[in-house]
């Protein structure tokens, strides 16, 4: 007999390979606006193990073990097949890539490419697509995952002009990174809906730990125009201190081992607690101080930070930056397997849309390290699904869609008017402090607009009021996540309980949402 065919080295050899994006492919997500860096073990002083550990620790043991894992093993082979296809990060002397140091690790592991490694990876990406069959659907939104019996078979799709559509697959890979837009201020560009985390639960998938949002503790406060555009770890990285209004470096007091190095959620708690104590700005942050380090070294590995303040009249180089923290990161998502299987046949998915790689908190430089890792391994495991005779069109499924947009033309609230009330409501209520009083007051009324009919007159409003939708549904598993979890845990603070966690034996495991099971639990201890 002939031999087998080799194994598909990537989704598109296995066959129609299409990537959708409801915004420009490679432009309008979140990467490519990361700026501090990728981790990887490249130096002998450094291992996996040690990588592994610190990923462990720094997401309060809430992690997957088995995904940090390969996180930790295969980020190297990832930064080398980006440096292969052309990839420009910052080397050494000795012409190797060079390593930054970032919060949360005890080993300089952080490549980067300035303080603009996202923008360079995905300019590389794209190059690399543009020489591949892969066909690229811009400015097309998923309006509902299809399914035949339980497997994922397709999508039905809108187009800017309203046009409703439907592609059929063997296999579809979820990667539609967070939902930093729910909160007021964010990180995050427009495109931070959380499509796939709505997506993946109508359909039935399971989703762990969305109480789990990170807060990057620096983001723009002053001027206003600015407020929660991200202001790199690299800063940090680079020597950056930070300073209440008395001039005390304030993390002394929080983590003193680690100092402004310590991970993301203590020290997002850490300015949060000096603001809410009269220690912060008139614009309620802290100074962030570069003005110490040589000017040279800011020039060359802050260049993008050192332009964005001179657009406000503001020189880092001599004058330290205001900063307060930021919806960033959602650590949790849906559940995933090794190989990116989510809980539903043919459905997979990579990045910020799944939970388990993180914890209760990311480290800086392992989301970028995450999308290559589990990226590949995605497309690798969709590519290898058996090719089904005939893909069934359930017309009942294309019936629901028809109707939930009809119903858009008999609503009457405004998309725009509907986002801003619910950002305000998870900005104020389920932030980095949080209680059962204010929760309750944010589940009560994000479900009042969940009751609201959102009302369209046109339809290019569709996709709008589609995506508002989902963004309602994601601030609701949040806030059930939030009001589950009685424990202060990662980067979820409650304030009026007394159950921190103290090691990996945590009673409380992860808090786990599926519409197809109908409820909400937690595992490994139920509430």
């Amino acid at each position: 007999p002939p031999p087998p065919p080799p194994p598909p080295v990537d989704a598109s050899a296995a066959g129609e390979t299409i990537i959708v994006s409801k915004t420009i492919t490679g432009k309008g997500g979140c990467t490519v606006m990361a700026e501090g860096g990728y981790n990887a073990v490249l130096k002998s002083a450094d291992s996996v193990a040690t990588h592994y550990e610190d990923t462990m620790k720094g997401g309060a043991f809430l992690n997957d073990p088995a995904l940090v894992e390969i996180l930790a093993r295969e980020a190297p082979d990832r930064i080398r097949d980006l440096f292969t296809w052309g990839a420009v990060f910052d080397l050494t002397c000795e012409n190797e890539i060079a390593q930054r140091p970032f919060g949360g690790q005890r080993f300089p592991r952080t490549c980067y490419a300035g303080d603009h490694t996202g923008h360079e990876m995905v300019m590389t990406l794209l190059e690399k697509l543009r020489g591949s069959p892969v066909e690229i659907r811009d400015e097309l939104t998923v309006i509902d995952l299809l399914k035949d019996g339980n497997a994922v078979t397709g999508a039905v799709t809108c187009d800017r002009e309203g046009e409703l559509g439907i592609i059929t697959a063997d296999a579809v890979v979820l990667a539609t990174g967070g939902a930093g837009q729910v909160y007021d201020t964010t990180t995050n560009s427009t495109a931070g809906t959380g499509d796939g985390y709505a997506l993946g639960y109508r359909a039935g998938a399971e989703l762990i730990d969305m109480e789990q949002v990170q807060f990057h503790p620096t983001g723009a406060v002053y001027p206003y125009d600015t407020r929660g555009r991200l202001i790199t770890e690299a800063v940090r990285g680079e020597g950056g201190i930070l300073l209440n209004t008395k001039g005390e470096r304030f993390m002394e007091k929080y983590d003193p081992a680690r100092m402004e190095l310590s991970t993301r959620d203590v020290v997002a708690r850490s300015i949060a607690t000096e603001v809410l104590e009269g220690r912060g700005t008139e614009h309620g942050g802290v100074w962030l101080d570069v003005t110490h380090l040589p000017k040279e070294q800011i020039e060359t590995r802050l260049p993008l930070m050192l332009e964005q303040f001179l657009q406000f009249g503001i020189d880092i180089r001599t004058q330290p930056m205001e900063v307060a923290p930021t919806a960033h990161h959602f650590m949790g998502g849906l559940r995933i397997t090794p190989e990116a299987h989510t809980t539903l046949p043919h459905l997979f998915a990579a990045g910020e849309v799944t939970g388990g790689v993180h914890g209760g908190n990311r480290l800086g430089g392992n989301a970028l390290a995450d999308t290559q890792v589990f990226g590949r391994r995605a497309g690798l495991a969709a590519a290898a699904v058996q090719r089904t005779a005939k893909r069934a069109v359930d017309a009942d499924q294309i019936a629901a869609a028809e109707e939930r947009i009809a119903k858009l033309y008999e609503g009457t609230a405004a998309s725009a008017e509907v986002r801003r009330s619910m950002k305000r409501i998870m900005w104020n209520n389920v932030g980095i402090y949080r209680n059962e009083l204010d929760l309750k007051v944010a589940e009560r009324d994000i479900a009042k607009l969940r009751a609201t009919p959102l009302g369209i007159s046109s339809p290019r409003e569709i996709s709008d009021a589609v995506i508002t939708e989902n963004m309602l549904l994601v601030a609701a598993l949040v806030i059930d996540g939030a009001l589950l979890r009685r424990e202060s845990r990662g980067a979820h603070t409650r304030t009026d309980v007394n159950v921190p966690w103290t090691n990996e034996t945590s009673p409380f495991g992860h808090t786990f949402f599926s519409k197809a099971k109908s409820g909400i639990e937690i595992l490994e201890g139920r509430l």
